[in-house]
């Protein structure tokens, strides 16, 4: 497993990659927003203070991650591994990647907010020692309010 940060260039590779991690909550209400997403979005955001990370197998694209360093920590978010590799350990070969940068820029607090009704990514983070401290509702703009849990880690 190769993990390499993502140039603008790669927002076709990254948006891929989100759109068929991401198909499985498109019949949830409400559906992600990471749907909503373009490649011009992701190419923007990148050219602006996002950064990204990708995993390749075998030259291939298998995961990815987007992120951003706030004033409390780095803050990651749209965590996508392609539906047929989930289970093998990438995402979590994914945020130790995210926590060797955070560590070789001097950032100690990294974060995230997962859907309440996700519990497998709020164990998957438990398993690798992070935390729930606080909860949040979003309200979207169709009148249906998503509670969300925001988890941090410290290294």
């Amino acid at each position: 497993m190769i993990i390499n940060s993502a140039l603008p260039s790669d927002a076709p590779i990254i948006h891929d990659l989100m759109m068929k991690a991401f198909i499985e909550y498109k019949d949830v209400i409400p559906p992600s927003s990471a749907l909503e997403e373009t490649v011009q979005s992701v190419i923007d955001a990148l050219e602006r203070e996002e950064k990204a990370l990708i995993a390749y197998e075998n030259n291939r694209p298998v995961g990815m991650v987007r992120f951003i360093l706030k004033d409390e920590g780095l803050y990651f978010y749209r965590l996508s591994v392609l539906p047929e590799k989930q289970g093998k350990g990438i995402a979590k070969m994914i945020l130790k990647s995210i926590e060797d940068y955070a560590n070789k820029i001097g950032v100690s607090i990294i974060l995230c907010k997962v859907r309440m009704t996700v519990a497998r990514n709020i164990q998957l983070y438990n398993s690798i020692g992070y935390h729930i401290y606080d909860e949040e509702i979003v309200h979207k703009p169709n009148g249906v309010n998503l509670k969300i849990v925001l988890m941090k880690k410290t290294l």
